[in-house]
Parts: structure tokens; sequence; C-alpha cells
């Protein structure tokens, strides 16, 4: 598979960025100051991620409406232009094939936002038009994003969460939506490529810290936020996620609906946990996780939380695990002890 590269790649490596592939396109991983600090840069202040590998599938016209309903779990109806949605892509089994933002740009446009490696699958589902390659989309996120921005672009710092906007930044039509991956607060804005090392460099002289993939991945987790191919995939529906909000059973039909009725019925076999370490020890995903001595399931992401200061995981395992338990995550010899906690780890600051 031929390797994708943002437009800013040669920026990040300019920056002294660690480039590794991701999902089908070379992006950054850390920058010098490495994943801790831009991670808790994040919680405590204001950091941009560029996630340009994420798609940009667009429909317009009359009938785009009706073919998300169709093919998408979340009912539109619940919004409309000027908003964005998360929603679920299910194969006939009720498995999330990915987990979407739509943007809904306008009253005949909308701008679906799959995960890297799931572009071309919601392409054959949907149809539109793949612009991938020619926007660069730009994440700042943290409590202190707003008011960075506010001094360079007060318009897209004004840009409510879950809302959608389309304006201009030096000139260029950008559209910027108030969406993000990391438990934060902030904005996502789509820039065409001719106009993003402009926008890229007037962030970072705000004082916005640049961050990669290693940070979203461990804020991510903290908030507990699926990742597709960990938490969400082939085999995981939506409701052994906990992500039953995503589906509304009150619309039409839509793709791996029947699926869902019957998981609904007998209720799912296994649910998502978090498990949180008593240790610095990090834990990873495909451990087992041991309760009373038995095996209840296996983790599905795992790491060290910078915030906590103790490794946590989240994992698929048996519904009748209560909050409270004393449990293990093992791998050959190695185990790490935890307790079944609440989620999301950390609590979101807006």
């Amino acid at each position: 598979m031929d390797i994708k590269y943002s437009f800013l790649n040669s920026y990040h490596r300019r920056l002294g960025a660690k480039m590794v592939p991701f999902g089908g396109w070379e992006m950054p991983l850390a920058y010098p100051a490495g994943t801790v600090a831009e991670h808790l840069a994040c919680r405590s202040d204001a950091v941009v991620f560029d996630v340009s590998h994420l798609g940009t599938v667009r429909l317009q016209g009359a009938g785009a409406f009706e073919t998300l309903q169709r093919s998408f779990t979340n009912d539109l109806n619940k919004i409309g232009p000027g908003r964005a949605q998360y929603t679920h892509h299910l194969g006939q089994d009720g498995s999330v094939v990915d987990d979407i933002i739509v943007w809904w740009v306008s009253q005949d446009r909308f701008d679906v936002m799959p995960n890297a490696s799931n572009t071309a699958s919601v392409i054959s589902s949907i149809g539109g038009t793949d612009v991938t390659a020619e926007r660069t989309v730009l994440a700042v996120q943290g409590p202190a994003a707003r008011s960075k921005l506010s001094g360079f672009f007060p318009a897209a710092a004004e840009v409510g969460r879950f809302r959608v906007a389309e304006l201009e930044f030096d000139g260029t039509p950008v559209v910027v939506a108030g969406t993000g991956y990391t438990g934060e607060d902030g904005v996502e804005i789509s820039v065409p490529n001719a106009a993003a090392e402009k926008l890229f460099g007037q962030i970072l002289e705000a004082g916005v810290t640049p961050a990669g993939l290693g940070a979203r991945d461990t804020l991510r987790l903290e908030a507990a936020l699926p990742l597709h191919g960990h938490e969400l995939g082939q085999g995981i529906t939506p409701y052994q996620a906990r992500l039953g909000w995503v589906v509304s059973m009150k619309k039409g039909d839509f793709i791996g609906r029947a699926a869902l009725e019957s998981e609904l019925a007998d209720g799912p076999k296994r649910l998502l946990f978090g498990v949180k370490g008593t240790t610095r020890q990090p834990m990873r995903e495909h451990m087992e996780l041991v309760a009373g001595g038995e095996v209840v399931g296996f983790s599905t992401s795992g790491n060290y939380s910078p915030v906590l200061g103790v490794g946590i995981a989240l994992c698929l395992a048996d519904p009748s695990l209560q909050e409270g338990a004393q449990v293990e995550l093992r791998s050959g010899a190695r185990a790490v002890a935890g307790t079944i906690c609440p989620l999301p780890f950390i609590r979101k600051s807006n």
C-alpha cells in the first residue's frame, strides 16, 4: 500500500517530529518534548494535532440526507445544518465497521469524517466524493484552545461544541467544527492545503504546543473514547462498547439494525469496562482480564495515564463485573493489579 503524506509533512519534520506509519499515512508520533509533555499540555493549556489522515467524504444534493440516514446508526433529525454528529457505520452483523463524525455544513452538504483506513469502505457504502487530499485538518484542543485562537482567528474560537461553521482564514474558505477526541474543549479546522502552513504557523505562534499520535492516544484513553480497531471493530457492537446512545431505533431502517434488535432482546454478551492500576506500570492491549482467578475478558487498549500516574486500560468483559472489583491484567508471566472503575478515567473540562 502506498503511504500518504500530510501536506504539512515537511513542516513536522522541521519541528523535529518523529514520523511513523498510521492507517496508511505517515504522521507525527511525537515532537522533541515527548508524548507525556504533549499530553499534559493538552490537559492544562492547548495543543494542535495534524489529523489530516482522517478522511473527508463529501455528500451533496437532495438525496444526501436519506443516504446517511440509511447508512449510519444515529438520527440526523436530532440536529440540522451547522451541527456535527457522532455516529456508527455498521456491518450487517451489527459490528462497528467505523465510527464517524458527520459535519452537516450546509442544507445539502455533508462532510463525513471516517477513520484513515476506512475511507474507501465508507465511500462504497454511501458514495460521495473523497476530498481528503485537498485539505488539511488541524485539531486545536485544551482548556486554553479558544483563548489562544481568539488572538488571530476569533471567529473559529466562537464555534461551539458540535457546531459547524463556514468561515474565512486569510481570505480562504475553511470549515470549523467544535469537535475533537481528547476529552477537552476545542475545535477542528479543515483548511485548503494552500493555506495550511500559514494557519499551522499562526497556531504555533499563538503559543499552542504541537502534539502527535502518541498524546492523542493517551488523551482519548483517559477520556474513555473508543478507537477503531480496539474498542470498536469486527464482532464489537455499539451496545457492547456502551455506545447505545449512538443508535436511534426510532428512525427507519439502517445497515445492521436487525442484528442490534436481536442483541437488545438477549442483552450484550460482553461490555466495556475501565481498569485503573495500582502502580505506574502501564497496561497494554490484548492482556487477559482476570477476576476471582478466572479469565473474564481482555484489554482492548492500555497505557500509562500521565494525569493519574498509574496504568489504565479499557476491557471487553463479562457484563456481570461490578465497579470496585479487584482484577489483574495478565500477559504471560506479567501481571498488573487493578480495580474496575467508572468511566471516563478523566472527566472532561468542558
